[in-house]
């Protein structure tokens, strides 16, 4: 019942929807969403979309706005009510108290033909048939409809906005989502030991270097550029191949043109780059130097996987 409310949605929209979008994007203030019961929740949801989509929005209980809250209401800020019905007591009184003060008013309605509906200057239609409760009474499908045509006003107001995930970023940096938009590999690897030996080091050195800086790998270093990489695994097979490796140094194990990633990429695009090889570790340049080591625990740790 609620999937086909929201399929019928598509056919309720008028030139009303576009011309409250763009009354919102070019508007110097702010949206207000008032409503009540599990209306109130939905508007608390599509405050939280626009927000996190760069339309500035704030909440407005109806009850709570007859009672006091109505002074946050500025000049320049638009208002959209959610009311299935459109008639309930509370949106009756607000809404002459908005009129007066001259603010534009959307309706998310699923009654055009309410006192709402009259009154608005924009009227999104939420028409429902019938609520999925078998009563028709609880708030389901009429609060799923409103959630959807919330979202579809987002959306488009984000498309307007040319809304990137830069931007995504700068609301969200925290959490994994964040840190996938805005954590570079420096960020990670500056934290870690640097691990590194030159080509003539003797391998019992290699092996103290790498074990003293617990990254499982050291960088084969010379004139600060890299030129190989020695892991944990080269070292098992070596010792599988030869039973005296005192006259061995690092350039004679070392894997050559080791793979390796710049200091200002985006820490997903190593975790990318790990997954492709199957590999565990990356080695850092910034600049054509070596920079240091990223490792998988790394992006487990910062919550990149």
């Amino acid at each position: 019942m609620e999937s086909k409310a929201i399929l019928n949605l598509s056919s309720l929209i008028t030139a009303d929807f576009a011309e409250a979008t763009q009354l919102i994007y070019k508007s110097k203030g702010r949206v207000i969403i008032t409503g009540i019961g599990k209306s109130a929740i939905i508007a608390n949801k599509i405050v939280a979309t626009l927000n996190s989509t760069g339309t500035p929005a704030v909440f407005m209980h109806a009850a709570d706005a007859i009672h006091g809250d109505l002074g946050l209401i500025l000049k320049d800020d638009v208002v959209i009510f959610l009311s299935k019905s459109g008639n309930t007591p509370e949106i009756k009184v607000l809404i002459p108290l908005i009129k007066s003060a001259k603010n534009k008013m959307i309706a998310i309605t699923g009654n055009i033909d309410s006192f709402l509906g009259q009154h608005a200057d924009y009227i999104l239609n939420t028409y429902v048939e019938k609520e999925a409760c078998p009563n028709n009474l609880a708030p389901t499908t009429s609060t799923t409809a409103q959630l959807v045509m919330g979202d579809a006003l987002a959306i488009a107001l984000l498309e307007l906005r040319g809304f990137s995930s830069n931007d995504f970023a700068k609301y969200h940096p925290g959490g994994a989502l964040g840190k996938k938009l805005y954590l570079r590999v420096l960020d990670i690897s500056s934290v870690n030991e640097k691990p590194k030996v030159s080509p003539t080091t003797n391998i019992k050195d290699v092996i103290v270097e790498i074990t003293e800086k617990m990254l499982g790998v050291t960088a084969v270093v010379e004139n600060d550029e890299i030129i190989g990489i020695i892991t944990d695994g080269d070292l098992r097979r070596m010792l599988s191949k030869v039973d005296d490796f005192s006259g061995l140094t690092a350039k004679d194990i070392m894997s050559a043109s080791p793979k390796r990633i710049q200091a200002e990429a985006m820490a997903i695009d190593a975790l990318e780059v790990m997954e492709t090889y199957g590999i565990s570790q990356l080695l850092v340049e910034e600049n054509n130097k070596y920079a240091g080591v990223v490792h998988l625990h790394d992006l487990i740790k910062e919550g990149i996987i």
